[in-house]
């Protein structure tokens, strides 16, 4: 997973340019073409979010706008590559224009699978885990 942090201009309602936009509806074409392309969108601002934190006992909830937006994700893109090489070089080609600033940083993440999980995620809850990932494409499909 590429996961795009936010900007100030983002957590304002900022949406990117027209540029910003082909840029990366080119690029996506691009993985979309390798096979590699699984996923991808863009987040409203923190303003239209919320937290919820476990406090004594309980979930509290905050609303946002949250102050940090460096700290902020702005979208994610999911590919399946072969390889952590292979995902960093598909990272290396993301839009310039999509990079507001000097020292703007993409974070690259995999994302866990079934495997990863050992003995502890036993046969029965696999079954259910792959039971929900059908539900879930349902609901998808549903729009």
């Amino acid at each position: 997973m590429i996961i795009v942090p936010s900007t100030p201009v983002i957590e304002q309602g900022g949406t990117g340019t027209q540029q910003q936009y082909a840029d990366m509806q080119a690029h996506n074409e691009e993985m979309l073409k390798a096979g590699v392309f699984v996923d991808g969108e863009g987040l409203h601002p923190s303003s239209r979010g919320a937290r919820a934190a476990w406090q004594d006992g309980e979930w509290v909830i905050s609303d946002g706008p949250f102050t940090e937006s460096k700290e902020l994700v702005a979208g994610f893109t999911i590919i399946d590559v072969s390889s952590r090489e292979e995902a960093l070089e598909w990272l290396k080609k993301w839009p310039v224009s999509c990079a507001p600033e000097p020292g703007y940083a993409l974070e690259l993440r995999q994302i866990l699978r079934a495997e990863d999980f050992g003995d502890e995620l036993t046969p029965e809850l696999r079954e259910r885990e792959e039971q929900m990932r059908v539900e879930a494409a349902r609901n998808a499909a549903r729009g």
